[in-house]
């Protein structure tokens, strides 16, 4: 994947002078070497905070290592003071946790007390408004405290990522989807760019690589993905050109910033001067890391890429779209097991979803805008989709959004796609969220939340969730099982 930062760990030992320093530096040891065990690289700083002055010293050697993710280990109780100041001095995304005790032949002199510890040090925390990582048990033994790192590199990357990211967005967005805008101020908040272009802007630079001489190479790769389902050629050439218009811009535009993502409007003046639909080169930037939300949903792209620094995934942007009738349900319940009716949905778009998490797929035409811009036509102006049914697996809904008076607010909901043809057109699939009825009436509906979710091709709501608390979003939602209500659910129906 491009477009993604990579994150480099490194850990610190905190020991509290009363207690043996040589307790915390052995700790640290056996962390570093659960972590290479497990294929996480992390950088061991040697020097053990006991003090401000050795956290000033650990600050430099983390500086000095290139280090951007700081894992601040308590492997005794820890100094409050000396620890916290060393996150707040950090630039970076920081994590804290704590060494269980080892065994009951050790409690007089290597008893380390972390358990404690770490209570005075979130109180500290606090104290100085950080915002830190806490897994939700953060006292463990090494082995245990690595798969907390593992957690802490993904979300390190969420953050990484953002503090580096410009939003480019093309054309203002449709007038028939206004819940797809929301104001731009909490992007600021977070310290992302956001460069907004008029289509005439997109339009001048597309015409422009009219002749480009790199046309054909991409021409090559695009024939290459589609292989078989190659049933529009004649539209690649347009589409390689488009391609590269949105790469060149990038790097002409990129600016102070290190990432991208696209929120572009792309229907229906898009296909009469354009002259095809732009979602199979979406679907081909997505794949490489940079997401290209339609109908210029801001948010949308940004909850994207939120999802592919969690994931290292592609992901896609979706409609929450349709129900599934009750005669397709019926007829595969063993492939159902015991999700309700209500539980499933159709998740849809026209075609942006990355070659790679489709079951099969085909270059076609959108069928929607075919009927509205050129009925009774063979397909022209609508070719461009990549279709077919999305891969069954695992997958995580997430969303991250602006309320009108510029509060975030987000929601993560773990399912999967079934393995179920949903006969029809677009890049489809059948969706199984545990109670998803009452997280649609409940979340989406009473949160105000537009009908775009971002997919996540694995299970992430752990990752997500937690990204989203040390960005400071709290409001975050999920699907909330049967025997606990919404706040505003009716306890009588």
């Amino acid at each position: 994947m491009i477009n993604i930062p990579e994150v480099k760990l490194g850990i610190v030992a905190t020991s509290r002078d009363c207690f043996p320093i040589t307790l915390s530096e052995k700790r640290r040891d056996a962390v570093v070497k659960a972590c290479t065990e497990k294929g996480i690289s992390i950088k061991e700083i040697t020097t053990t905070v006991e003090n401000e002055i050795d956290a000033m010293n650990a600050l430099k050697e983390v500086y000095d290592l290139g280090v951007n993710a700081l894992v601040i280990y308590l492997g005794n109780f820890g100094p409050e003071g000396p620890e916290t100041m060393l996150a707040q001095k950090f630039d970076g995304p920081v994590m804290f946790v704590a060494a269980a005790e080892e065994t009951k032949d050790n409690l007089y002199d290597g008893r380390g007390d972390a358990y404690c510890g770490m209570l005075n040090a979130s109180y500290n925390l606090n104290l100085r408004n950080l915002r830190v990582y806490i897994p939700e048990f953060p006292v463990g033994y090494a082995e245990e405290i690595a798969d907390m790192i593992s957690d802490f590199k993904d979300i390190s990357r969420v953050i990484l990522g953002l503090k580096k990211l410009k939003i480019i967005s093309f054309g203002p967005r449709p007038q028939d989807f206004l819940a797809c805008n929301a104001p731009i101020k909490p992007l600021y908040d977070l310290g992302i760019e956001i460069m907004e272009n008029s289509e005439l802007d997109l339009f001048e630079a597309y015409n422009n690589h009219k002749d480009d001489k790199r046309i054909p190479d991409v021409i090559k790769d695009m024939e290459k993905e589609l292989g078989s389902g190659n049933m529009f050629g004649g539209i690649l050439p347009k589409l390689a050109q488009y391609e590269l218009t949105l790469k060149d811009w990038v790097e002409k535009n990129i600016g102070a910033s290190e990432f991208v993502v696209f929120a572009n409007k792309c229907w229906p003046a898009f296909q009469t001067q354009f002259g095809f639909v732009p979602c199979f080169v979406n679907s081909r930037l997505a794949a490489s890391g940079i997401p290209v939300a339609c109908e210029t949903d801001i948010y949308g792209a940004l909850s994207e890429y939120i999802i592919t620094c969690a994931t290292n995934l592609p992901a896609t942007l979706l409609d929450i779209n349709n129900t599934v009738p009750k005669d397709m349900y019926e007829s595969n319940k063993d492939k159902i097991g015991d999700y309700k009716n209500s539980d499933l949905f159709m998740g849809f778009h026209c075609g942006n979803t990355s070659s790679c998490m489709m079951k099969n797929f085909s270059m076609k035409y959108q069928r929607i805008m075919h009927r509205l811009l050129e009925p009774d036509k063979e397909p022209d102006i609508t070719r461009g989709t990549l279709e077919g049914t999305i891969r069954p697996g695992d997958i995580t809904l997430f969303r991250l959004q602006s309320t009108a008076d510029t509060k975030l607010r987000s929601y993560v909901a773990e399912g999967e796609v079934l393995d179920i043809d949903p006969m029809s057109f677009g890049s489809i699939g059948v969706f199984a969220v545990r109670e998803m009825a009452r997280f649609y009436r409940h979340v989406l509906i009473e949160k105000n939340f537009p009908h775009h979710v971002g997919v996540a091709f694995k299970h992430a709501g752990k990752v997500l969730y937690a990204a989203m608390k040390l960005l400071g979003v709290d409001d975050v939602s999920f699907n909330q099982p049967a025997t606990m209500l919404y706040k505003n659910e009716n306890p009588f129906k």
